[in-house]
C-alpha cells in the first residue's frame, strides 16, 4: 500500500487511543501503537480503519487478549526495550502475546536467558557498578533516629539529625558498594570473606546509601524497627523523647 495511502487511513484514528484490552483500559498515542512496522498493531491503525476494529460499550477498541500483559507490550513499544520485575512468573505468557502482537524481536528477546533480558545497572554517570563477577548476598542498613513530640499530638514532631548509618554485611560487599564512602572499621584487618557489623558511611541521609546499594544491584528485602518512649523529666507535661533503631535488609542475586 502506498504511503499517501497508509497516513489517509491512520489519520482517520485518534491521536489519543483508548484501548480494552482483556477488560484493561489503556490510553496511548497512536504513534506508539505503530511503532514497530508490520507487527498487528500497526497493520490494525495504518492500513484499516476505525469501524474495522471491534469496540466495548464505550466506544474503546477492544482487544481479546491478556489485558494484564499487555501493559509489557505497551512499554516495548514505547521505549524499544524490555524491563521486567524481579521473579517475573509470566515470561512464557508475555512471549505468547508478543507473537500474537507480531513483535518478532521481542519474542526473540524473551526466548532468550534470562541474563540477557535486561542490561547492566548503571549509575547517573554513566558507570557500571555491578561487575561482571559481582556475588549474591546481604547487607543490612541499620540507625538510630530520635525525636520529641509535645503534649500537643497535633504539633509537628521535631526530628534530631541521624548521628550515624551502619552497614552490617560481608566485608568485601560492604568494599564494594560503598568504597571511599565506607568508614574504616575497628578491625580492618579482618579478611574480605569474613562478616562485621563496625563499617558505618560517610552519609547523612539513608536515601544515599539507598542510592548507591540500587546502582549495585541489590533491592530491599526486609526491614525491621523498634523504638521506646521516655519524658525529658519527670514532669509529664514534658515533651515525650522517642528514640528507634531501624534496620533495612538488602539482597543482590546474580544466578
Amino acid at each position: 500500500m502506498a504511503m499517501a495511502q497508509i497516513v489517509s487511513q491512520s489519520s482517520n484514528f485518534p491521536e489519543i487511543v483508548e484501548l480494552n484490552v482483556g477488560g484493561q483500559v489503556y490510553v496511548t498515542r497512536r504513534e506508539t501503537l505503530t511503532a514497530v512496522p508490520n507487527s498487528l498493531l500497526w497493520t490494525k491503525f495504518t492500513q484499516g480503519s476505525p469501524r474495522d476494529l471491534p469496540k466495548d460499550s464505550k466506544g474503546r477498541f477492544f482487544f481479546d487478549r491478556d489485558g494484564f500483559l499487555f501493559r509489557y507490550i505497551l512499554d516495548y513499544l514505547r521505549d524499544s526495550e524490555l524491563f521486567l520485575p524481579e521473579f517475573f512468573k509470566e515470561k512464557r505468557g508475555l512471549q505468547k502475546e508478543a507473537d500474537f502482537f507480531q513483535l518478532p524481536e521481542l519474542s526473540r528477546r524473551l526466548a532468550a536467558p534470562e541474563s540477557e533480558l535486561t542490561s547492566p545497572v548503571t549509575s547517573p554517570s554513566g558507570r557500571t557498578l555491578r561487575s561482571p563477577g559481582a556475588v549474591s548476598g546481604y547487607i543490612t542498613i541499620g540507625y538510630r533516629g530520635s525525636y520529641t513530640i509535645g503534649r500537643d499530638i497535633q504539633a509537628d514532631a521535631k526530628f534530631r539529625r541521624v548521628a550515624r548509618i551502619t552497614v552490617c554485611s560481608k566485608i568485601s560487599l560492604a568494599k564494594e558498594v560503598f568504597g571511599e564512602t565506607l568508614n574504616e572499621s575497628r578491625d580492618p584487618d579482618r579478611p574480605p570473606d569474613k562478616y562485621t557489623s563496625r563499617y558505618y558511611l560517610k552519609y547523612n541521609f539513608l536515601e544515599q546509601a539507598f542510592d548507591r546499594l540500587a546502582e549495585a544491584g541489590f533491592h530491599m528485602v526486609a526491614c525491621n524497627s523498634t523504638g521506646t518512649c521516655s519524658y525529658g523529666s519527670n514532669d509529664p507535661g514534658e515533651d515525650k523523647l522517642w528514640t528507634s533503631y531501624t534496620e533495612y535488609v538488602f539482597s543482590r542475586r546474580t544466578d
